[in-house]
């Protein structure tokens, strides 16, 4: 069995993440982790918060916290979020521990000494009302490529462009509002990222045929632009420091490492958290020298692209170290809320705080998933969400777990029963469920979250298909053991269902392999051929009757929800 490296990015400390946030890059690479790990591989799920950079100074200053005790606060209570979510982390960090600043030093270190780290003299923006240079995400403006108002002086989010804060239209200071600016000389140093591009070239060139075009697309638009050497370093107080012994200027200046510098890397760094954590584990079989058994993959949004499949690759490729890199990128389209953005400050869209006090886990889960913007972006809208939740989760699964277990209950007891020996109907039953099954498999080790949750979705039709064609209520009556054995196969697709719908809906999936008393319960996966015999759950098995696994959304509720979030 291979060794999966699986990452997503890092959701950003300043603020409660959207649903879009979660389904970019979170919840997939949940829903892989977990599906590798049911298929006996070795999983190593890593995240982080990302914590340095503008926004965290900014929204440490309105919260009236040093920024260092805002993160900390912050990091617990994103945290708490995921983990209602169910989102299997090995290791959840932060891009602040002492492992990503040692890491990302010696990482800078090492490219110096290959000659590619340059300190320059650059014009810098100053704002003479706030006393201070501005670092790019200190300033705010109009992209001159899109026109989008709101672009900062890294990067538009609206079109994905990198920009310096110079390229902006006007611009002006993102901690007072002034556009009293100037431009002043100042030090900086630069990854000479030009020098690398046959590299990344060749790097690219010899894996990204195997990505989706999203991912790929977007990464070969960067290099046909060409790679610019890039500042990697900026004005704040929070972040990793530039190292004295190296560049002993710069640390006297207060200089910083860029967070998009030290971001990518903090994967390595919550690595050596998680070793750390506990005696025996060797983060460097993971990440230094890793044998060829390593497979990485890594989720993202687009917007996120461009840096991990460039600037990352060129940061370690420059390093000259033997760094894992990533053998595939699952990038993400938008998920929208009625076509437009989600904002936090106009109180628009869901945003997963929220999302978990309206409901469980499993219904945002499922209709994420099975919405994801893979292809295009996707839009969000309580009549969908509430129509997706009822007709898959509530009509389809949730009725055909109550009405085999209920009923089973009431006409024959506590114990699975026996009955005939399998007939005809349960044998192309099985033929079903196992053509099924090789679909979903085979959709999920390719990433194609939509088409697996299709494949599920058929899954459990099949079941409630067999349950109508069978109807044990009328065997019941004139053959009592034919009902029987409707309801042995049926309660053996009930646990089928629980063993590969967990990695979509692992709640729903522990109360279903929860209602069959199996000591142990060894099954892990369930392969062509099991699936194919629906025995896994022998005659005689003491069961229960659950709770009704989901309640249907009603639309009092989707007019309430619209109301309170916006939309429309």
């Amino acid at each position: 069995m291979a060794r999966h490296l699986v990452t997503s990015a890092l959701p950003y400390i300043n603020g409660i993440k959207h649903l879009g946030n979660l389904v970019g890059s979170m919840l997939p690479a949940d829903v892989y982790a977990r599906y590798l790990r049911q298929r006996g591989h070795e999983v190593l799920f890593i995240c982080a918060t990302d914590e340095h950079g503008t926004p965290a100074e900014l929204a440490a200053q309105e919260a009236g916290l040093p920024v260092a005790e805002f993160c900390a606060r912050a990091h617990e209570r994103q945290r708490g979020i995921y983990r209602g979510y169910e989102l299997s982390f090995d290791h959840f960090g932060r891009s602040s521990s002492p492992q990503n600043r040692e890491t990302t030093q010696e990482i800078a270190r090492e490219l110096h000494r290959n000659g590619f780290v340059e300190q320059r003299s650059v014009r810098q923006v100053y704002s003479t009302a706030d006393r201070r240079f501005l670092p790019d995400r200190y300033i705010v403006g109009t992209c001159p490529y899109c026109g989008y108002d709101r672009a900062r002086g890294d990067q538009c989010e609206n079109c994905t462009r990198v920009l310096d804060p110079t390229d902006l239209l006007d611009a002006r200071s993102a901690i007072s509002g002034s556009a009293d600016l100037e431009v002043r000389d100042t030090e900086h140093l630069f990854l000479l990222q030009s020098r690398l591009t046959g590299e990344v070239e060749a790097w690219l060139a010899d894996r990204a045929d195997r990505w989706p075009v999203l991912a790929s697309s977007i990464a070969r638009k960067w290099l046909a632009e060409g790679l610019q050497d890039r500042s990697i370093t900026r004005d704040l107080t929070w972040g990793v420091p530039v190292p004295a012994d190296t560049w002993p200027e710069l640390a006297a200046a207060g200089k910083v490492f860029y967070v998009w510098f030290d971001a990518p890397i903090e994967y390595i760094g919550a690595t050596r958290e998680w070793a750390d954590a506990a005696e025996g584990r060797d983060w460097r079989s993971w990440w230094y020298e890793a044998d060829e058994t390593v497979r990485y993959t890594q989720f993202m949004a687009k917007d996120n692209v461009p840096f991990h499949t460039v600037m990352f690759p060129a940061t370690l490729l420059g390093s000259r170290r033997p760094w894992k890199k990533v053998d595939h990128v699952k990038a993400f389209n938008w998920l929208t809320y009625y076509g437009g953005k989600f904002s936090t400050s106009l109180r628009r869209g869901v945003f997963t705080d929220d999302a978990l006090e309206l409901l469980p886990a499993d219904y945002w889960r499922w209709f994420l998933m099975a919405n994801a913007p893979e292809s295009d972006d996707a839009s969000f809208g309580w009549e969908l969400f509430a129509t997706v939740v009822n007709k898959d989760l509530a009509d389809t699964l949730g009725n055909f777990v109550n009405r085999v277990l209920s009923f089973g209950h009431r006409r024959f007891g506590d114990r699975v029963p026996a009955g005939h020996p399998a007939g005809e109907a349960e044998q192309r039953l099985g033929r079903e469920v196992a053509t099924l099954l090789d679909g979903y498999e085979s959709a999920l080790d390719a990433l194609d979250f939509r088409k697996a949750a299709r494949a599920l979705r058929a899954l459990w039709s099949a079941g409630n298909a067999y349950l109508d064609e069978r109807a044990p209520w009328q065997q019941v009556k004139a053959d009592p053991a034919a009902a029987e054995l409707t309801l042995r196969t049926a309660m053996n697709l009930i646990h089928l269902y629980a063993v590969v719908s967990e990695p979509f809906v692992p709640a729903a999936a522990r109360v279903m392999r929860g209602a069959f008393d199996l000591p142990g319960d060894p099954v892990r996966w369930v392969d062509a051929e099991r699936a194919a015999a629906l025995d896994t759950v022998p005659a005689g098995t003491p069961f229960r009757v659950p709770p009704v696994l989901f309640v249907k959304v009603t639309d009092e509720q989707t007019e309430e929800w619209t109301a309170r979030f916006g939309g429309r």
